[in-house]
């Protein structure tokens, strides 16, 4: 099968293509695996912080990958969910301990880096965590709703806010583009407000419905209940805090900050960012219930993402492309 593999860890500044097209045996599924021909894999930020060791995949070489939509093309003897021809999903949770915080476990494996993943014609996966595909999603639509729209989806959960109450998006990419559009299904009072440094994506975020756009260090017209933030950045920790009105939440929806401005944390005036029982929570990982929770939502909003397709071979093209940040939406391989 062919498969794009990263064999080492790289800066993508000094390495344009991290990944190399290779063929690879198709994997042989375990009795309680399926094995999927995959159709399409959605490419995540994630995937830069592997290729350049912020997050090293536990052995090289690997197959990156983990929003994948694909058949189930065999199985092993066991499975009893899903038959062959199936159209299921596999997210950024591979397998777990199965408990309701499996994503915190230390038996959590990743698809896409602790094993392989998407960027390849097949993959395998255990029944568990596998998931079905709503009919009225297509497969191009349905694969940033495995990571970015799912993980977003868990970021507005552990937002809490109740309905009319204010929510803040900090960061305006391929995850908070889709939680706007699941906040204003879920909760139709509360005003959403976004800040990105960006104009253009100022406006895209009021064309999809924001109540108000603006920069990073803006303040909105009113103190928000909650702010999800998904940059990579420390700034927008400290602007974020002195936005939310007293009990308010900042929800980190990032797997990483790198530190070219960790000194902003020096900012941080307790009177003004922490004090009057404000809290900051982060997001670790996936579980299956959210997934499987999200996906139905999804196909009833109907959430369509913005997506930019690339054929697999031009996996380094689309990961460059990301890293540049100049997509609008989520960008998508098609794997033939």
């Amino acid at each position: 099968m062919k498969a794009m593999v990263l064999e080492q860890t790289v800066l993508l500044d000094e390495v344009a293509k991290p990944l190399r097209m290779v063929e690879l045996p198709v994997p042989e599924p375990a009795a309680n695996e399926l094995l999927v021909r995959v159709s399409v894999c959605g490419v995540c930020h994630t995937e830069l912080d592997e290729i350049e060791g912020r997050l090293t995949p536990p052995r090289l070489p690997v197959v990156l990958g983990h929003a994948v939509v694909g058949h189930v093309d065999d199985h092993g003897p066991d499975v009893t969910a899903f038959s062959i021809g199936d159209r299921v999903g596999i997210g950024w949770i591979h397998h777990s301990d199965g408990k309701l915080n499996e994503n915190l476990s230390p038996e959590f494996a990743a698809t896409g880096c602790d094993v392989n993943g998407g960027y390849a014609q097949y993959m395998t996966v255990g029944e568990d965590y596998a998931v079905a595909i709503p009919e009225n999603l297509g497969d191009t639509e349905a694969a940033p709703l495995m990571c970015a729209g799912a993980i977003g989806y868990r970021a507005l959960r552990l937002a809490s806010i109740l309905d009319s109450e204010p929510l803040g998006l900090m960061g305006f990419g391929g995850s908070a583009h889709l939680v706007l559009q699941v906040a204003k299904h879920l909760y139709p009072r509360s005003p959403v407000f976004v800040f990105d440094r960006k104009k253009e994506v100022q406006k895209f975020a009021v064309d999809l419905g924001a109540d108000w756009a603006g920069d990073v260090d803006q303040l909105p017209p009113q103190r928000l209940k909650a702010i999800i933030d998904t940059t990579p950045a420390w700034r927008p920790i400290v602007e974020s805090m002195k936005k939310l009105s007293p009990g308010g939440r900042l929800v980190i929806n990032a797997i990483r900050k790198e530190d070219g401005d960790k000194e902003a944390l020096l900012e941080l005036s307790y009177h003004d960012h922490l004090w009057m029982e404000r809290e900051i929570k982060s997001v670790a990982n996936l579980t299956r219930r959210d997934i499987a929770e999200f996906l139905p939502l999804a196909a009833k909003i109907p959430l369509r993402p913005e997506v930019t397709l690339f054929p697999l071979e031009k996996a380094n093209e689309a990961l460059q492309n990301l890293r540049q940040g100049g997509i609008r939406g989520a960008n998508v391989l098609t794997i033939q």
